[in-house]
């Protein structure tokens, strides 16, 4: 029977609108997009791959023609909606409101080609009402809107396929370049150099705890603010580079001076001489975008922005919450109601505003998407009711949408500061003049709702009140207590992934709905690492950015970057072509538009990098001078990092963990103190004399016999999992060499048997065939006839799979499974038993949390669905081969 056909990106999303529908629709998912850009040199066609350009698969000689290919991991797909589309009587396009869905539409109807009516289908929910109206009203494909996303990916594929090569010729292989990726890079670095060059500066003060002479009321807390007229300095007095005094009129009050003044004060009258009182108010904070979605959940639940964007993207398609890539923070009329009458229900008719509040966007950048985040349907469920319905992540980010949204429509918070100044006579130092402030609320409003940075708004409505006795001019107060207090100026903070994303979107880079991935991908990269929530940047990670604004500074300067996003902008309203503009990009002379982009073409300045800075000068970082003015400099290397002193040999291996601004000149030298302090050896062995040495290397700390540098390579063997540097003997090291130890030979075959252990752990080895031990002692202690026994034994997979655990971390929120880290043939994994994720290359195995391990099996699981897997079938097991008989 024939039907109308639906086509979305998702299956997730398929399911939830089938049960809106009847059985006039069919709905089928394209599982993302179902052709792109060649991405390896085999999806190149055959008839092109001779052109120059074909490396780009954009044809930048005639009109920047993209070469759109089907993946293979596409291709059974595609064969399937071609066979459904011959049965339909029309098309119904349903992808996402945004340019990416939008394109995705067009490429459907490009690839299936379909001979019945298309139609263009477009909801920001996913409820019945919102499908229906949307069935009532289609449209056609906004070919401006394609238009602007193709251009995009023409433009990302032309900075990432011709910057790349540039990283990978003067810095290190398979690095990568992108036109957000890279600023993003540079943000992150230009904070850790601003942490390299901080300058610590120490200062004093004196804080006294007050008290009335009412019993009743508690004591409170002062800081000394003035002494003898003079404002005395707090840290942001100072330079942060210099760690000198900016303000010429601030005391620095040094410990001495503050511990005679506390001293002093000890005994004396305090009495108050002034008191202001204002009122204030607190405005409620609109409702969610993509970009403050991930700051806040960043914040308060702890989520990075791809586990957030994860989340809200099952909780779209499972009908629960509006489109959640967004720019947008007003609510629809339907939204307003609703929020309206749930704030009535739950808080009462004095927290509601006498008319609906309306948020307007800031964002210059605004996606097309016509709605702020929040609640599906007319009616907001309530997070309580779907206890039993959502998983973990799923319901603590439904409930911060939804109070979020509902205290956007509720009244103003106010409350009254009061500030009080105290003095007292500190002796031959003066007059001291101390301060306090105090902050009441008097209705809490939107707070009793919704509080940024809290999980608990009630606790947090208590937490924002400081209170301060009632106090008159003229009272005097006893001190409790008078101490001096030391403090330090701090380095500037690094950025989180919420901070991360604030900074991108203040400076209008890139789109909100792109932070996550972006921030995903320079992780992956091994430009970034987290140190908790912190972003750290690598030392490659100052290589590539310094190059990049030595060579192409505006493919990394934000206000071009921020322009390039204005431009795009133009196309999707039509003001501009496309062709002229990437023409003008690319070769740097202005087209039909008559714009100049760049100062010279992206191609041409490609050329000059090429051409104009040496390898190993672009791989190098320098990080101070010794006392005796030779330069210590870190170097990428292509075994990894190293820092080396001057133009010597004198180097040494840089561990991957250190932060760049804790490699200090000191710390360098200590490093290359060491390994040549592991040039002497801990022993010889006794028997042929030679040296054994304790090294350290990249991967770990291991021994090795003889010198290097002689006949064949010297032997070697790492410390096992229970050995440490510091109390390794030359016992230990000879037992380690003494690997493999033949125990015998096999009485039936006479093949001999070895113990000896890998980068799996220990195992016994006969020929070909071998068998895990659960033990690094047992490779000293088990004995011929408990190997053979082992070896009659079948292989077992649980056996060999319990050596490669690193850690059990606990059940999995959702399912329950229990979730391990792994070593295997590729290195550490995370797995759930069914689904597998690399631990990515600068995260140390062992401190994978269980929220992080949740966090790559969702994101290996969504890669797998978008190349048309199902991460969660049944593995098929290959047959066996057999032997032809001859």
């Amino acid at each position: 029977m024939a039907k109308s056909l639906i086509i979305v990106e998702s299956p997730a999303k398929a399911r939830t609108i089938s049960r809106f529908l009847g059985d006039d629709y069919a709905v089928e998912s394209s599982i993302g997009h179902i052709r792109d850009l060649p991405s390896t040199a085999t999806e190149i066609p055959a008839k092109v791959k001779k052109e120059p350009w074909a490396r780009l698969g954009v044809d930048v000689d005639h009109d920047f023609k993209p070469v759109y290919v089907i993946p293979g991991s596409k291709k059974a797909q595609v064969k399937k909606l071609r066979s459904k589309i011959k049965e339909a009587t029309e098309l119904y396009l349903a992808t996402d409101e945004d340019r990416e869905g939008e394109a995705i539409a067009w490429h459907l109807v490009e690839v299936l080609k379909p001979s019945c009516p298309v139609k263009r289908l477009v909801f920001h929910e996913i409820t019945r009402p919102a499908i229906a109206h949307a069935l009532d009203n289609p449209r056609d494909i906004d070919e401006r809107l394609v238009d602007a996303q193709e251009t995009r990916r023409i433009l990302d594929r032309l900075v990432g396929y011709e910057v790349s090569p540039v990283l990978w010729r003067k810095v290190q292989p398979k690095l990568s370049a992108g036109r957000v990726q890279s600023v993003a890079v540079r943000l992150v670095v230009a904070r850790e150099e601003a942490r390299m060059r901080f300058a610590e500066a120490a200062f004093s003060g004196v804080e006294a705890v007050l008290a009335t002479d009412r019993p009743d009321d508690r004591p409170f807390t002062t800081r000394l603010a003035e002494l003898s007229g003079r404002r005395v300095a707090v840290g942001k007095d100072f330079d942060p580079d210099t760690g000198e005094l900016t303000k010429d009129n601030a005391l620095v009050l040094d410990d001495a001076t503050a511990r005679s003044v506390s001293d002093r004060l000890g005994g004396e009258e305090f009495r108050v001489v002034e008191i202001t009182e204002k009122p204030f108010t607190s405005r409620p904070y609109p409702p969610f975008m993509t970009s403050t979605l991930q700051q806040e959940a960043g914040r308060k639940l702890r989520f990075n922005a791809q586990r957030t964007m994860r989340t809200a993207q099952r909780l779209y398609e499972n009908g629960y919450i509006t489109y959640m890539r967004t720019d947008s923070s007003t609510l629809s009329r339907e939204a307003l109601s609703a929020a309206r009458t749930q704030v009535a229900e739950l808080y009462g008719q004095e927290y509601l505003p006498d008319k609906a509040r309306v948020f307007r966007s800031k964002s210059k950048v605004a996606q097309e998407a016509h709605e702020a985040i929040r609640p599906a349907g007319e009616r907001f469920r309530k997070p309580q009711s779907l206890r039993g319905e959502l998983g973990d992540d799923e319901y603590r980010l439904y409930e911060l949408i939804w109070k979020r949204t509902l205290a956007s429509q509720m009244k103003d918070a106010t409350g009254l500061r009061t500030a009080v100044r105290i003095e007292a006579d500190a002796g031959e130092h003066g007059t001291a003049l101390f301060s306090a402030s105090g902050k009441v609320i008097t209705f809490a409003g939107f707070l009793r709702a919704y509080v940024a940075g809290s999980d608990d708004p009630q606790a947090e409505v208590a937490d924002q009140e400081k209170l301060l006795p009632q106090l008159e001019r003229g009272q005097s107060v006893q001190a409790a207590k008078v101490e001096p207090t030391s403090h330090t100026t701090q380095p500037p903070p690094r950025y989180t992934e919420a901070s991360l994303v604030k900074e991108l979107e203040s400076r209008g880079i890139g789109r909100p709905s792109t932070y996550a991935s972006i921030i995903q991908t320079i992780q992956d990269r091994g430009y970034v690492w987290h140190k908790g929530p912190a972003l750290v940047p690598t030392f490659t990670a100052f290589a590539v950015v310094r190059l990049l604004e030595r060579q192409l500074p505006d493919l990394v300067d934000y206000d071009f970057t921020a322009r390039m996003e204005d431009e795009l902008d133009t196309i999707a309203r039509g003001e501009i072509e496309a062709v002229p503009w990437l023409h003008d990009f690319y070769f740097g002379r202005a087209g039909d538009g008559g714009r100049r982009i760049m100062r010279e073409g992206l191609h041409a300045l490609i050329d000059e990098a090429a051409e104009s800075v040496a390898p190993q000068e672009a791989s190098r970082i320098v990080i101070g001078t010794t006392d005796e003015g030779e330069e210590v400099a870190v170097r990428i290397g292509r075994f990894g990092t190293f820092v080396q002193l001057g133009d010597t040999e004198r180097r040494a291996t840089v561990p991957d963990q250190v932060p760049p601004d804790e490699l200090t000149v000191e710390r360098a030298l200590e490093l290359i103190g060491r390994k040549e302090a592991a040039g002497e050896p801990i022993g010889h062995h006794p028997e042929s004399g030679e040296a054994v040495y304790l090294k350290e290397g990249r991967y770990g700390h291991y021994v090795q016999l003889g010198e290097n540098g002689g006949e064949g390579k010297p032997k070697m063997a790492s410390l096992w999992p229970a050995m440490t540097p510091d109390t390794l003997t030359v016992e230990d090291a000879l037992l380690l060499l003494s690997f493999p130890r033949l125990i015998g030979h096999h009485p039936e075959t006479g093949e001999e048997v070895f113990a000896t252990y890998g980068r799996y752990g220990p195992y016994l080895k006969m020929g070909d065939d071998n068998r895990s031990l659960p033990d690094y002692d047992n490779l000293v202690e088990i004995t011929l006839d408990e190997a053979v026994e082992l070896f009659k034994q079948p292989k077992s997979r649980q056996r060999r799979s319990s050596q490669s655990v690193l850690a059990e971390l606990g059940n999995h929120p959702d399912s329950g499974v229990p979730i391990q880290v792994k070593t295997g043939r590729y290195g550490p994994y995370v797995t759930d038993g069914t689904v597998n994720a690399t631990v990515p290359k600068n995260t140390d195995p062992a401190a994978v949390t269980l929220e992080r391990a949740v966090e790559l099996l969702a994101a290996r699981e969504d890669k797998l669905r978008a190349q048309g897997k199902d991460p969660r079938a049944p593995k098929k097991r290959r047959p066996r081969k057999t032997k032809k008989k001859s």
